[in-house]
């Protein structure tokens, strides 16, 4: 087959990687001058994706166009491409709003029937922060839009929100005084959980999957709010969840012609199930923590999807923990913290069979010199995962892998799913929401 990917950052190179691998044809295009050393050598670099379009169209159904990211009317593209006959797997115009405008998403879900948390949307500083002197309490505040890094995002603990008041200001002399949409939710407490599936242009594709995701940088939740630090994920165990609440944005999806892997986050506590926010894309490393409990390759997944030719596809049972290993300037970027170099030697102690290789997903790896390095603009290096039956086993295969890796100076965390295998899943099961990977 055919694959030819669109991109800012280079966001799924394990995918491309494993795609190639299988004997795939792979051509990646990487809009960001920052990374083009992503994947360098590795994989075939487009200069210009249009100049390829003839090349995918004339595989017919073994002709596909993935998108990574919802950037610069990305969506509107992939619908134009659409309507000129291309395969497109990524999503559409219809996600592009649903992620990147708080607001509008958060109508669409109140419309459907679920409950939702109070949300403003602002423009200035100012505003907000009157907002809140009139109105006190806890607030969530995240920024419209692309092109924010998660670390701007700040989730606020004071009662009275005066420290929400505070990082608004501090995040707006950061802009230089420019004028920025934000909205502020109603903070909820509750155990944060995800529900993802594919979805084919008409339908869901089943199994959905649920995810844990580590959000913050350092164990024990603490630091910087990141891309991800690490996720436990399972296709086990999943439907009801599912059918109570990504499943009812389908005949949406279906009207607004979206194609690709659409996650719904949410908060969950005694009253019930809170919404809080669209990912209309393959999440990073999402997609490569699901990989390991997918018994198709990716190929035949995604034309499955173009081609609408099934409904279900194979799946493991348990649980798959990823674990992201970073280098610097993450959780920032190389625009932001410009003296920090790419290059670091990437090094296996031991041999590194088959069985252990497909857990290793690159993100940012290049090769030099015939040696894998690290590339790319947020030191995003790469993900570990680990299968089992129980979070537990499948964090130990985790962990046990990504400590034979070294790379200079590489900072993961070490607990992940250790508080949701403690005491979270027992509270799931307790509420209804979940019963248990089998």
């Amino acid at each position: 087959m055919r694959f030819l990917a669109i991109g800012d950052t280079c966001d799924m190179a394990s995918m491309y990687l494993r795609l190639t691998e299988q004997g795939h044809e792979v051509r990646i295009f990487v809009a960001e001058p920052e990374c083009q050393d992503v994947l360098a050598s590795m994989v075939r670099r487009t200069p210009d994706w249009k100049q390829e379009l003839d090349w995918v169209h004339e595989a017919g159904d073994d002709g596909i166009i993935l998108f990574e990211n919802v950037s610069y009317n990305r969506g509107e593209l992939q619908d134009s491409l659409r309507r000129d006959g291309f395969h497109v797997v990524g999503g559409s115009a219809y996600g592009d709003r649903l992620e990147n405008d708080r607001g509008f998403a958060q109508r669409t879900l109140s419309d459907l029937g679920f409950p939702i948390c109070r949300i403003e949307e602002f423009g200035t500083a100012k505003a907000g922060q009157d907002f809140i002197s009139a109105n006190p309490g806890r607030y969530v505040l995240k920024f419209n839009g692309h092109g924010f890094a998660s670390a701007d995002n700040y989730v606020g603990r004071m009662e009275d929100g005066r420290d929400v008041k505070a990082v608004i200001a501090a995040r707006f002399k950061q802009f230089d005084g420019t004028d920025a949409s934000y909205v502020l939710m109603q903070h909820m407490s509750g155990i944060e959980m995800g529900v993802g599936a594919y979805f084919d242009g008409g339908k869901f594709l089943t199994p959905a999957c649920l995810d844990w995701e580590h959000k913050r940088f350092f164990p024990g939740d603490l630091g910087e709010l990141t891309g991800e630090m690490g996720t436990v994920v399972t296709y086990s165990g999943t439907s009801a969840f599912f059918d109570r609440t990504l499943r009812r944005m389908e005949p949406l999806l279906r009207q607004n012609g979206y194609c690709g892997y659409i996650n719904l986050n949410t908060i969950v506590n005694e009253n019930g199930i809170w919404p809080l926010e669209f990912t209309c894309r393959f999440g990073c490393p999402g997609y490569a923590i699901l990989e390991p409990l997918q018994e198709m390759q990716w190929a035949d997944l995604f034309k499955m999807m173009v081609t609408r030719s099934g409904t279900e596809f194979e799946t493991r049972p348990g649980y798959c923990v990823g674990v992201v290993l970073t280098t610097r300037p993450f959780p920032y970027n190389r625009k932001r913290v410009p003296s920090e170099p790419a290059g670091l030697p990437i090094l296996f102690e031991g041999e590194i069979d088959e069985s252990n290789r497909r857990h290793l997903h690159f993100a940012e790896v290049g090769r030099r010199d015939g040696e894998l390095v690290t590339a790319g603009m947020h030191g995003w290096t790469m993900i570990v995962t680990g299968v089992g039956t129980s979070i537990g086993a499948a964090r130990e295969r985790a962990y046990e892998l990504a400590d034979r890796i070294v790379i200079p100076n590489a900072r993961y965390r070490r607990d992940i799913g250790v508080k949701l295998e403690a005491k979270e899943l027992a509270r799931l099961e307790e509420l209804g929401f979940y019963g248990g990977a089998v």
